[in-house]
């Protein structure tokens, strides 16, 4: 009886531990989605920036695993005191971090790539090392127990992912929305305060040393592979699953426009996923496939075959599920693959360490190799591959690269090697290969079909780099005129049209410029796009020079093809430079501007707000001269309006777009007048006098003027605006806006 009572004690103890490391998940991944977000926030979300930081943060995990693996083998360690500690350690670093990330930020903004590298890493060191050195320790504080490297790992990365997936999906469908970035931070120390603490009364609890392994029972010791080979297997199924995770966020970021809560929330199923894998093969580990080394390659090989054709597939079902249902119910395909590439971790770690041997420190090993591999899947094929490969391209690769992987492991199991699973899962990689043309052909037309542009939709145009996927569609039936959308990101973003008599694109609105300001001789656009806007303002006669910051060099490429914009790649006056907005605004502290023009995307889009904040607002004033204005798109955000209206002391609102200033701003009908007719793009007039129809266009377009504050009208002085938007919440970098809680509407 005291035995079984001892033993159900020991059950519920473990237990115990499985939910202190699946809270201990929770914390982490709100951490990365919050750090991450602040420090593209001050340093930018160009692809340098944004993979330099994600790059820096995967780093840290690694070291951390490393610095675990050597903790975990001091003797007499207590390892659940260990745990404890650095789980208050993570805490106090986070109850400051982002005070830390923004004073320091204030300081070294605008650095260059490398120079943000290295902050981010000064930054994200010691909190990431902490969190990678907890996995270890507690491996080997369960080996010493049960004596199955499997079970382990298996349970132990299944409970922590699955704590990390918790927090995404409460990240993407709450937390974000309600608590902001700082709010969000200081719920996740609160849980780090009390895993902390929990750890720390255990081990208070039991006074003596960390349990050592059990002594084997007259059983052989377990085989095993060579252990840099199963680091060098650690690292390429790693690279694997996070390059195809890389392709799917693209084509999941593609469908749902670019929204702010998808990348939460395919890291949740991506994540639970890799925890069910994990939790699915524990059993396999301690039972089926025991210490027999041959059965337990083959699984391996197995799960890693079946991995790499169900990501491979992905990508086609999404584009065929979206025509017909909601996206987010294809996060089942994301779920699938995850679990059966996740699955291979727990198995190599059980092929690869003799349990005998420090564990914990072994398992370091095979975790860094890893995170090393995932960092470098993230890597090249983000920032390398994708600039130069389509995403068909790319797959066809990781689906070799997994074949090869399989391989490996099948011959390694030995003479018996599951020949038959192996030679059906090789015949049908070939056969996706060989059929990955018409699996993969008007992919991300039919990605689009869910936003009913056009049933037949299909692109004239389309530019695939490390930035994202620029797309050109000629359409006669959405638009009064025959045009080209330009869909970028999944998102509309303009059309390639400069003319204001067939005005399928309101370009109406960069025309009004030249009745804002009489002379603006500098201008700075923010976001080049369709190249329309810039040519536009590029051929005002008062306009002598401008610099344009564009994030996607993929424009250039389409610009240079259509005849309406493609001088503007020539013009003398215009300076183009590859960068994000805010970032290079914050890098030139000492240039001003007359005027500062952003066409901004939809307010809802992930890190939009990064232009439209309050704290952006102040940044554009200290770069205007005196009498400067700021002229920007709201898309009709009723919080965008307020944010501008409430930072200046001048404003006006033009349709969607705001003029905001520290000088009185009017819309002068004669200034405007007279600019209008004469002006000319590429020495062509903009309006012909002499055609009746043109005259009366001309006369519509300028009794936009006379229109102030009327009803129902697309001209609203400030305080029209602060009167109607009383109630609005006003953006900052903190509450990101809506882009954690609107609903597109394209």
């Amino acid at each position: 009886m005291r035995e079984s009572i001892g033993s159900l004690a020991k059950r519920d103890t473990t237990r115990f531990y499985y939910l202190l490391f699946f809270l201990s998940g929770f914390p982490a991944l709100l951490y990365q989605i919050v750090w991450q977000r602040t420090l593209f926030t001050l340093y930018g979300v160009n692809i340098e920036s944004v993979t330099m930081i994600v790059t820096v943060f995967m780093l840290g995990l690694g070291l951390g695993s490393l610095a675990g693996g050597w903790l975990s083998a001091r003797k007499g360690i207590r390892l659940l005191l260990a745990f404890g500690l650095i789980e208050f350690s993570v805490g106090t670093f986070g109850a400051a971090s982002l005070w830390i990330f923004h004073r320091i930020g204030s300081f070294t903004a605008g650095a260059s790539t490398i120079a943000i590298g290295c902050i981010a890493f000064a930054l994200l060191l010691v909190p990431t090392m902490l969190m990678g050195s907890t996995l270890p320790l507690l491996v080997e504080h369960f080996v010493r127990r049960n004596g199955n490297i499997g079970e382990s790992v298996g349970l132990l990365y299944s409970v922590n992912t699955l704590g990390s997936a918790t927090a995404c999906f409460a990240a993407a469908f709450l937390l974000m929305r309600l608590l902001g970035e700082s709010g969000s931070v200081r719920l996740a120390v609160c849980f780090n305060l009390f895993v902390g603490a929990a750890a720390l009364l255990l081990q208070l609890r039991d006074s003596a040393p960390a349990p050592q392994r059990p002594e084997p029972e007259s059983r052989t010791r377990q085989e095993t592979i060579p252990l840099w080979i199963g680091m060098l297997l650690a690292g390429v199924t790693g690279f694997i699953a996070l390059a195809y995770e890389i392709i799917w966020y693209r084509l999941y970021a593609f469908v749902s426009g670019g929204m702010a809560p998808c990348f939460a929330e395919l890291l949740a199923f991506y994540l639970l996923g890799i925890a069910y894998g994990s939790f699915a093969v524990r059993d396999a580990c301690r039972q089926k496939l025991g210490n027999n080394l041959r059965l337990m390659l083959g699984a391996t090989s197995s799960v890693i075959m079946l991995g790499t054709i169900s990501a491979f597939l992905l990508g086609p079902a999404l584009a065929l599920w979206v025509v017909h249902f909601n996206y987010f119910q294809s996060f089942v395909f994301v779920f699938a693959a995850a679990a059966l590439l996740g699955a291979a971790f727990p198995l190599l770690s059980h092929a690869t360490i003799d349990p005998e041997r420090n564990s914990g420190k072994s398992i370091s090993f095979l975790y860094v190799s890893n995170i090393i591999g995932s960092t470098l899947g993230s890597f090249l094929v983000g920032f390398v591959v994708l600039d130069y490969w389509s995403t068909r391209a790319t797959s066809l690769l990781l689906l070799g690269l997994g074949l090869l992987a399989a391989t490996v492991l099948a011959v390694l199991s030995g003479p018996k090697w599951p020949k038959r699973i192996f030679i059906t899962g090789g015949v049908a990689c070939v056969a996706l290969a060989l059929a990955s043309g018409p699996l993969f052909s008007g992919l991300y037309e039919r990605l689009l079909l869910k936003s009913a542009y056009n049933n037949s939709l299909r692109f004239s145009d389309m530019v695939e780099n490390r930035s994202g996927v620029i797309a050109v569609y000629p359409s006669a039936a959405e638009f009064a005129y025959p045009t080209r959308v330009v869909i970028s990101g999944g998102a509309y973003d303009g059309q390639i049209n400069t003319d204001i008599l067939r005005d399928s694109n309101m370009i109406y609105r960069a025309f009004a410029i030249c009745g804002l300001d009489a002379k603006p001789k500098k201008v700075l656009i923010i976001g080049l796009a369709t190249g329309a806007w810039a040519q536009v303002v590029a051929n005002d006669p008062e306009v002598d020079e401008i610099t344009i910051v564009e994030i996607n060099p993929g424009f250039l490429s389409l610009i240079r093809q259509y005849s309406e914009v493609a001088s503007l790649l020539r013009n003398p006056k215009v300076h183009i430079v590859i960068d994000d907005g805010r970032r290079w605004l914050l890098g030139h502290p000492d240039l001003h501007f007359d005027f500062i023009l952003m066409n901004t995307t939809w307010h809802y889009r992930a890190h939009v707000s990064n232009l439209l904040s309050t704290e952006f607002m102040g940044l554009m004033r200290a770069h205007l001269n005196h009498g400067g204005i700021a002229y920007y798109n709201t898309t009709y955000s009723g919080d965008a309006l307020a944010t501008g209206a409430t930072a200046f002391p001048y404003a006006l609102r033009i349709n969607s777009f705001l003029a905001v200033s520290d000088s009185p701003i009017t819309l002068d009908k004669s200034l405007w007048r007279t600019a209008l007719t004469h002006y000319q793009i590429d020495g062509r007039p903009v309006f012909d006098l002499g055609k009746p129809n043109q005259r009366a266009r001309l006369e519509e377009v300028l009794h936009l003027a006379d229109t102030l504050d009327l009803p129902g009208s697309q001209l609203e002085s400030r305080a029209s605006m602060l009167q109607r938007m009383k109630g609005a919440r006003l953006i900052t970098d903190d509450n990101m806006g809506t882009e954690w809680s609107a609903t597109p509407q394209h």
